[in-house]
Order: C-alpha cells, then structure tokens, then sequence
C-alpha cells in the first residue's frame, strides 16, 4: 500500500463523479466506498467498516483511547445533466456531482489509507463517516438519530466544503455562525373567482400574494439591519385563465437566518403579515415553513485548536447564506467546518462545475494534522 498521492486523490474522484447517484439511492457509491475501505480493515484488525445506517459507510480505527474524533464526507450528486464534456464526465443519465462530493469523498478516502498506513501515530479513535443525502433531506440527522457518536464517545467532529469564491487550496472558515439555517418558505393564497369585468365580486388571491411578496421584502430589509437573514421567492403560480380574478395563488421560496431567535420571529411575523394583507382583501392564507437544516456554528475552543493545527487558515469575514446539514452533527458534538478554495469561479450546482484536483491533496494533509490533534 502507498501514501495517498495526487495521482490516486484524482482517481478516487474522476471514478466517483462517472456514478454520480442522488439522495439515498447510492448503491453503486456505497459499493465503491466499500471497495477502498473493505480492503484496508482486512489488513489491520484495529480498523473496521459498517453500516450505521441507510446508505451511510463508516470506519473506525479504534486506538483504544478514550475519545473519537469524527471526519465527516457527503456522498450524494445532484439531480443536473452535465455540460463539462470532461472524459470523466458523469455517465448517469440527469446526475452529476455539481456541489463537490465527490472530492470530498476522495479527500477522506485518502485519509482513510493514511490512517492504515499510521495508525501508531494517532493519539484518538478516529471515525470516518460517509453520509447520503446532504443536498435533500438531511442525511446528517439520520446518520445522528443511530446514537452513534455516543456509542463511539465522539466527542469533535470536523468536515470540508470545496469553495469556488476561494483561490485554489486556501482554506477558510470562523468562529461561532458560518453558515446559514433554512427553512423552505410556502405562502397559499386562497380567493374567490370572478370576471375580471366584474372584479368587485371577486376577492383577488393573485393581488393578496403580489402585495406581501412586496411587503415580505420591505419586511426583512428591516431585520436586516439587525442581522443577516434572508427571504427570496423562487416561485409563484395562481390563476386558471387571463380574465378571470385569481381564486388561488401559490408562492415558495426559502428563508435563512443565523440565530434560533431570528428564524423563530421571521416565521412568526411573515405569516401575521400575510394574514393581514390577505384579510384585507378578503382573502385567507396558509403559510408552511419547513424544518429545515439548522445553522452551521463553529464550536469556539475546538476552532482554536484548528487554527493551531492549520496556521495558514484564513477568516471568512461575515456569516454565508447557504446551507449545510452538517449543522446537524454540530447538534450532536462540537464541530468545525471549513471551506477549501477550488479557483474555478465556476459555481456549485452548475452543469459546468469542475475544479483544480490539486486542491485534494491541500484538504488530505489538513484532516492529517486535524485527526492527530490531541
């Protein structure tokens, strides 16, 4: 067995980016993760492989100590038909890993023999989990809901993002909020129709959603002021046909907070004012806000021990306004998570995004120090 290299980073990924699967549905990625991974506990019986969970792979290299650090990868592609015409393109039809996962995967897969290589120099247990579904439903939750990080005494956990907005191989991160909560928005809209000639008969659903998509943002420039947070709309349908006033009128969007305080009073306030407008109108609305995955917070002491073992981290100056479920662990334990500069300027989710693999063996060497921090 060799040191991970470039070379092999760059297979791991190229090979897992031509399965590219979705959500839970991970068989042909689970199987690959299981072929790195398989082999190397045959070889050391302090390392072994399970499954945890649905579509979840683990491995544990159990030193004996009395805590685990976690290192976390996603697994999952994104439901895009891919544009890049690379020769590792994706050959599943409407796949691709458009978000990273596949290098992150390829990252920790590394670690993976590394830490057969080294066991002797570990000063923890370490834990290596592959999750699925982080781009839908919250693998992550899943993956904490087994009481696995308890039954292992876990005790930290850490995990990476490639970032496009970042120059190659920089890695970043902050103390305390890093990235955003997000809870899925729906507002229903419910009116009477009528002939648009004989609108007064009417109570106009599609005025009653137009007037609070307007006031909704009025609204949340307010809060604004106090903290980042956001709410877009992404989608509106109302209305049958052209002269006839609205009876129904349907909006979604998502909304991100950074604090437990602010999402709780944003859902509260935004359904009180789509109350009143639709009221004024005559009209009644519903309002639906999903639960969707918490705020990413960096654990403050276990930041300053990262920033001990990655001297060259740099500080992302303000709170993003994306979402990770890797939130979801930081519920569980304490947690870092970082983000690694791919340089591209291509954006996550594109049908075109691709990165420098070079960056794979900056991510590799920074969980190395990471896991053999004491």
């Amino acid at each position: 067995m060799r040191e991970p290299d470039l070379e092999l980073l760059r297979r791991y990924r190229r090979d897992l980016h031509q399965i590219s699967e979705v959500d839970f549905d991970l068989p042909n990625t689970c199987a690959y993760v299981h072929s790195v991974l398989d082999p190397l506990a045959s070889s050391d019986d302090r390392l072994s492989v399970f499954e945890p969970c649905e579509s979840t792979v683990c491995l544990l290299a159990n030193m004996g100590a009395e805590a685990t650090t976690a290192i976390r990868s996603d697994m999952d592609a994104l439901p895009i038909t891919e544009r890049t015409d690379a020769p590792y393109a994706s050959r599943t039809p409407g796949r691709m890993h458009a978000c990273g996962h596949d290098g992150h995967m390829a990252m920790v897969l590394g670690l993976a023999r590394n830490l057969a290589l080294h066991m002797d120099e570990l000063p923890r247990n370490v834990l290596l989990v592959f999750q699925p579904a982080e781009e839908t439903t919250g693998g992550a939750r899943v993956v904490c809901q087994t009481g696995l990080f308890n039954r292992l005494h876990a005790d930290r956990i850490f995990g990476f993002h490639l970032w496009p907005d970042l120059p190659a191989g920089v890695i970043a991160s902050r103390p305390g909020p890093l990235l955003a909560a997000s809870n899925e928005a729906t507002f229903d809209f419910l009116g009477r129709a009528s002939h648009i000639a004989k609108a007064s008969d009417g109570r106009d659903a599609l005025e009653a959603c137009s007037r609070f998509l307007l006031s909704s943002y009025s609204y949340m420039g307010e809060r604004e002021a106090e903290e980042p947070c956001l709410l877009k709309f992404g989608r509106m349908e109302a209305g049958s046909v052209r002269n006839q006033i609205a009876d129904h009128a349907h909006l979604e969007g998502s909304l991100r907070t950074f604090s437990v305080g602010m999402g709780e009073r944003c859902r509260a306030e935004l359904a009180t004012l789509a109350n009143g407008i639709a009221g004024s109108l005559g009209c009644e609305a519903r309002t639906h806000f999903s639960d969707g995955y918490p705020p990413v917070v960096n654990d403050d002491d276990l930041f300053s021990l990262v920033r001990g073992a990655l001297p060259d981290l740099r500080d992302v100056p303000e709170p993003l306004l994306i979402a990770e479920d890797f939130a979801w662990y930081q519920r569980s334990l304490p947690g870092v998570f970082l983000l690694l500069g791919t340089g591209t300027g291509i954006p996550l989710h594109s049908d075109a995004f691709d990165f420098d693999e070079s960056v794979l063996m900056r991510g590799l060497q920074a969980y190395e120090r990471l896991v053999r921090l004491p």
